[in-house]
């Protein structure tokens, strides 16, 4: 059976980050569990990682990153790059069924095993099932309201989960 789930979604404004995942794991066309955690804090509480797939793949490239971050003083841009490196090369890496979202209080990735590592335009990025619907309400609230940036966070998750039949509206949420 293939597994659905997942809405990440981070946002940076005003010398915030803020990041959110909904709770939801969709097993072929049930729910299986409505109370996912998906993020973490990373690096004594300066990184927030949050990943769409697999769970078990997602965290076993969160703890990656983590070794990355600690060879590399913090610096998730390099942290970032040489873990893309690793997963597009390492045949047992290659395998891993998982995208990540890494941010801190300056950049944002998104992070694949195709060795992606991309940093959007606008300090907006979402993945999984309803990361597209969940993007496009921060942009709207990120360029037309003063809201906070939890604020964007959590409008947009809300909106997602009304959309996505894979995201749910038990959100864990974390900020920098």
């Amino acid at each position: 059976m293939k597994s659905r789930s997942t809405t990440i979604l981070v946002v940076r404004k005003d010398g915030k980050t803020v990041i959110a995942g909904d709770g939801q794991v969709t097993l072929g066309s049930s729910v299986m569990k409505a109370t996912a955690k998906k993020i973490r804090k990373l690096h004594d509480g300066k990184v927030v990682v949050g990943f769409a797939g697999s769970a078990a793949d997602g965290l076993a490239l969160m703890e990656r990153l983590e070794e990355k971050l600690n060879k590399y003083r913090g610096n998730l841009l390099k942290s970032a790059v040489e873990l893309a490196k690793d997963w597009r090369t390492d045949k047992f890496l290659r395998r891993l069924e998982a995208v990540l979202i890494a941010a801190d209080r300056e950049n944002m990735f998104l992070i694949s095993g195709n060795g992606d590592v991309i940093e959007p335009d606008e300090p907006i990025l979402a993945i999984g099932s309803g990361g597209d619907f969940a993007r496009s309400a921060a942009l709207a609230l990120y360029r037309k309201t003063d809201l906070s940036p939890r604020q964007i966070v959590e409008e947009a998750m809300k909106i997602a989960s009304q959309i996505c039949i894979y995201t749910n509206d038990n959100f864990t949420i974390e900020e920098l």
